[in-house]
């Protein structure tokens, strides 16, 4: 099966820089297709942004136009809401986050996504910090609950720099493994059944990046890498596309309970 590896776009972002009229219509569905009145769930929560902080995140979703899709910044990530892109679970208890093969992609990458960017100062910038100053983490409770028929196969969490991806968590099959520099550096379950639930943490410090797995006290995998101009990247980013023989409707799932990022 083909090995993606995760993009290599400059910034991860669109040409246009970020669209946030999709969040700004409070009367119902948006020009991208969202809605910012929607349903409430079971549990209670009617917004992905009542379960999870997505202060300094913008979205990225399956959407818009050739090498531009759809990215939901703030203020109007906080109302958003796109079924079945981006929306609470059934129970109210978790944000399911879902890429079809046959969506859209960013110009830097030749797969869908419905992926979270790490943004600073209240989502109004991009975050940019550096592997050898301070302490960067990144903890993420979460399941893989469906991938893509053929090439079954998607990223579920990353840290990319001002160039390229750094490091990315990727399921292939039922193996959870951590990819950098083109190369496995280390697996976390051999053998990851759909719908189970785990918990990552990635934390960046001194020119040494730590991938944990479910125990939070001792690292999986530890890396040593080096740069600057990093950032988070959280939800179902898949590694398939109707290209590779994946029907449009085909799709990566992610079901995720908790998101917290953490700056030292």
């Amino acid at each position: 099966m083909p090995d993606a590896g995760g993009d290599t776009e400059s910034e991860g972002d669109t040409a246009s820089g970020g669209d946030t009229s999709a969040g700004g219509d409070t009367g119902g569905d948006t020009a991208a297709g969202g809605d910012t009145g929607g349903d409430t769930a079971a549990g209670g929560a009617t917004f992905p942004s009542e379960l999870l902080d997505l202060t300094d995140w913008k979205l990225t979703l399956p959407i818009g136009e050739t090498d531009n899709p759809v990215e939901i910044e703030q203020p109007g990530l906080a109302t958003y809401t796109i079924d079945p892109y981006f929306q609470v679970g059934t129970d109210g208890d978790v944000v399911v986050f879902q890429a079809n093969a046959g969506g859209v992609t960013t110009g830097g990458s030749h797969f869908p996504r419905s992926e979270l960017r790490e943004m600073a100062d209240g989502g109004t910038t991009k975050a940019a910090w550096s592997t050898t100053s301070g302490v960067h983490t990144m903890t993420i409770t979460q399941a893989v609950t469906h991938l893509p028929d053929v090439v079954p196969h998607l990223v579920a969490g990353q840290i990319h720099d001002a160039k390229e991806y750094v490091m990315l968590v990727r399921l292939d099959e039922s193996k959870l493994w951590v990819k950098s520099g083109g190369e496995e550096v280390g697996v976390l379950d051999p053998d990851y059944t759909l719908g189970d639930e785990f918990t990552l943490r990635i934390t960046a410090a001194d020119g040494w990046i730590d991938v944990y797995y479910n125990d939070l006290t001792v690292p999986a995998v530890t890396l040593p890498y080096e740069t600057t101009g990093c950032y988070f990247k959280a939800g179902a980013y898949s590694q398939s596309n109707t290209e590779y023989g994946d029907a449009p409707e085909a799709y990566a799932e992610v079901q995720m309970r908790e998101l917290v990022v953490t700056h030292e």
